[in-house]
């Protein structure tokens, strides 16, 4: 199937809410951390996805996930 739209396409769209649906079993895999926040935005080109993760000692961290699909030529 050719792509027609990049920005941001359906893909990456699709791509973004099967992250946040999975969100309880990623959290299942991060022994020392408690995800406290997840947070998407599929309206920009390349999609975001921003993990808040709070560890043990209560302190917070954030990791990131831009979602970028390669142009159909470029493969």
């Amino acid at each position: 199937m050719k792509t027609t739209t990049y920005n941001p396409s359906p893909l990456e769209i699709d791509f973004a809410n099967a992250l946040e649906e999975l969100q309880n079993q990623i959290a299942e895999k991060l022994q020392d951390y408690e995800i406290v926040d997840f947070d998407k935005n599929t309206s920009v080109d390349n999609p975001l996805v921003r993990i808040t993760l709070e560890d043990k000692e209560g302190d917070r961290h954030m990791v990131i996930v831009k979602i970028i699909q390669k142009p159909d030529a470029m493969i």
